[in-house]
């Protein structure tokens, strides 16, 4: 197996960076969208219009 340069190397571990941030975003981003549709939910349970 050949030899990486330092620069291959350094382009592959900040894509593999990359890719785990990316990743943990779009988790978030998710968790975050059901956390404000609960709460719109359960916030207009709780108001008694009439």
């Amino acid at each position: 197996m050949r030899e990486l340069s330092a620069e291959a190397r350094l382009h592959f571990h900040a894509r593999n960076i990359s890719r785990k941030t990316g990743s943990g975003v779009h988790t978030a981003a998710l968790y975050s969208a059901f956390a404000v549709i609960a709460a719109i939910v359960f916030g207009t349970l709780s108001v008694h219009p009439f």
